[in-house]
């Protein structure tokens, strides 16, 4: 079974119906078939959710993980392991830190990131990387431009 790692723009094309979504649709019914391993970092959770709530309010953001709970997505807590590989990422590459444990989780899972995000081309020698249609230009500067 192969693992994909979701990282944040994937999940927040899939909820917006951006470019992508019906490609990480269809991840979401491999993954429930079995087909697949589906997989999200608690770290990339949090950064859907501050993304969220600043562009749509907290009770969005309460919506939005009802829907995420309901999905066959595997959110996976950081341990010290996750952690240390992060912070190797981080170290080596000039990537935002939660992009990071995108990386990391993809990285002991023997899978792949799922991304429309630009700055993981920065790894893509280290980490397999499955890439999703990129926008144009984002609206929302947490989209475009994330913070290291």
């Amino acid at each position: 079974m192969k693992n994909l790692v979701l990282d944040s723009f994937a999940v927040l094309a899939y909820l917006q119906e951006e470019k992508g979504a019906a490609e990480v649709r269809s991840m979401l019914t491999k993954a429930k078939s079995g087909e697949v391993g589906l997989f999200l970092s608690a770290v990339n959770l949090g950064e859907i959710a501050y993304i969220t709530e600043r562009s749509a309010g907290l009770t969005k953001v309460h919506s939005v993980l009802t829907v995420l709970q309901a999905l066959p997505l595997n959110i996976v807590d950081v341990n010290q392991e996750i952690a240390l590989r992060a912070a190797h990422f981080k170290a080596t590459f000039p990537i935002a830190y939660a992009d990071c444990f995108a990386l990391a989780l993809a990285d002991h899972l023997g899978g792949c990131v799922v991304t429309g995000d630009p700055e993981f081309e920065k790894a893509e020698k280290q980490v397999q990387v499955y890439w999703l249609p990129r926008k144009e230009a984002s609206k929302n500067p947490d989209r475009s431009k994330k913070q290291s």
